[in-house]
């Protein structure tokens, strides 16, 4: 079984970090792993997208894929060119302070929550991605929670190991965020 999430968001919301620390994670969890982070002409303030595939086996699909069972949605901005890659029976998880509109998605299983808010209130302004992250991860289970710590810790450049305990709040916050496993990645752990 694979899992494809597709990341999207502005460059300089970590948008590549989380995917990171996805990948990492799902290794940990003795899960196959591929990634791509894209990004758009300029660092901060274009587009910047990742796809992390997971699986319980060697994979079939490269990390471009036309279809996706997920995607996390950072900043709405961007979302229209991942939207027509999400299946109908998709994940979606979006942070909800920024959206303008209604986030429109083939979907039926839309989960919203106010990463951004919730970032500040833990002092951890510029972790919304990390927020959307560990609600994804507690939603789904794709990927246990102390991999996630430990794919966080391996994922952060020396120059920004003071952010750690920070980045682990904004993992946490996000985990209780959302109801535990209520849209689970995996039917067992052999599948």
């Amino acid at each position: 079984m694979e899992r494809q999430v597709l990341f999207t968001g502005i460059g300089g919301q970590g948008v590549q970090l989380a995917a990171k620390v996805l990948a990492l994670g799902a290794t940990r969890d003795d899960r196959e792993v591929m990634s791509l982070g894209t990004y758009g002409g300029t660092m901060r303030g274009g587009n910047t997208d990742a796809t992390v595939v997971i699986g319980d086996g060697p994979l079939t699909s490269p990390p471009i894929v036309s279809n996706a069972w997920s995607a996390i949605v950072v900043h709405p901005r961007f979302f229209s060119p991942i939207q027509s890659k999400l299946r109908a029976d998709s994940i979606v998880l979006a942070d909800e302070d920024l959206l303008e509109t209604a986030l429109e998605a083939k979907s039926s299983r839309i989960a919203l929550i106010p990463a951004t808010t919730i970032a500040r209130e833990i002092d951890s302004p510029k972790a919304a991605a990390l927020v959307l992250l560990g609600a994804f991860a507690s939603l789904t289970g794709i990927v246990g929670p102390v991999s996630l710590r430990y794919a966080l810790a391996d994922s952060l450049p020396s120059y920004r190991q003071q952010s750690l305990a920070s980045n682990e709040r904004a993992l946490l916050a996000g985990a209780e965020a959302l109801p535990v496993m209520k849209e689970p990645a995996w039917t067992s752990r052999a599948a």
